[in-house]
């Protein structure tokens, strides 16, 4: 009992929760502002840190515990900084349903735990931080914000439960992101699966833009037409946490790609070296087309945002999952 515990407690504070997560956040956060410095032939984070590796955290440190808090009348930066933490536990959580995890939850159906706490909390804690901090530019930034998202989550929840459709068929628990990752390989070599699959893939990396807000999503923080967007009244702490948010769901989405998508380290197993390596090249890839979407892309205005979505997120995802559903009946 003591051992299971103790287990429980290194997987949420040490590893790979809270201490893991929010370094391998930040490590994203450099790597996307490295590659995107070469990409426009900049230097990047330089100077912080070997290679300027240790600049994100300096930047929080910067945010939480140096820059002023700028406040007003009608602002609340402590219900603003609680929405946010609870919107970084929130996406902490979810990763003990990965196999990355001593600990793991692994039961019937948990993706869905797993959708509630990213697409709703996550989202949630985003829009209440920003109405906590109100000014003449969050509500504009606030609703292009909840514009996107009623077709974005849609999408990546789609996606996503492509190859569970399949997998769930044959192989118990069923809807279990554990299960889904250790089998999804297969479902890459079967011709009658693969076509689905391309589409949830391609419908995924669009979905992990939009949700990350990079060019050409970035429509909720247009500086040139409304300053900020939601993080207008945004500064010091509650900045610094709105970015550790962003950070932190940007790398949430991009394993959840890598392990239900991509099948994390199998065919090999975590403990094992070759694993390992597949496993951190396979995240690469995936912040890595991101980051080159990102930079050959100018942002759209909303309307051509939204189509763009419907089109090569929303559309494909539910086309893979009706040909998911229509392979499942037709070998019963």
């Amino acid at each position: 009992m003591i051992q299971l515990i103790l287990t429980w407690l290194f997987s949420i504070i040490v590893f790979p929760g809270f201490f893991f997560t929010i370094a391998l956040a930040l490590f994203t956060q450099y790597l996307i502002r490295k590659w995107s410095g070469r990409f426009q032939k900049r230097m990047g984070p330089t100077y912080v840190g070997p290679f300027g590796v240790l600049q994100p955290l300096y930047d929080l440190i910067k945010l939480v515990h140096v820059k002023e808090e700028v406040i007003h009348k009608y602002c609340m930066p402590g219900l603003a900084k609680l929405f946010g933490l609870i919107g970084i536990a929130a996406a902490i959580s979810v990763i003990v349903f990965y196999p990355l995890s001593p600990f793991r939850v692994i039961c019937d159906f948990d993706y869905f735990i797993f959708i509630y706490m990213v697409s709703i909390w996550i989202p949630l804690a985003t829009i209440l931080m920003s109405l906590s901090m109100p000014g003449p530019y969050t509500s504009i930034g606030v609703s292009r914000f909840l514009t996107l998202i009623t077709l974005v989550e849609p999408a990546y929840f789609a996606s996503l439960i492509v190859p569970m459709i399949i997998i769930s068929e044959n192989n118990k628990p069923v809807y279990s992101i554990y299960t889904t990752s250790i089998n999804v390989i297969n479902l890459w070599i079967n011709p009658m699966t693969i076509i689905p699959m391309v589409l949830a893939l391609i419908s995924s990396i669009v979905v992990l833009q939009a949700k990350s807000l990079y060019n050409p999503f970035n429509i909720p923080e247009a500086e040139q037409e409304v300053i900020a967007g939601y993080e207008t009244e945004f500064s010091g702490p509650v900045l610094g946490i709105a970015r550790l948010l962003h950070d932190i769901d940007v790398t949430i989405t991009a394993l959840s790609i890598v392990y239900i998508l991509l099948g994390g380290p199998y065919p090999f197993s975590h403990l094992s070296i070759p694993g390992l390596v597949i496993l951190v090249l396979k995240y690469l890839a995936v912040i890595y087309v991101s980051t080159l979407i990102k930079n050959l892309f100018g942002r759209y205005r909303l309307e051509q945002a939204l189509y763009t979505i419907f089109k090569y997120a929303l559309i494909p995802s539910i086309l893979a999952a009706v040909f998911s559903t229509i392979y499942v009946v037709a070998i019963t």
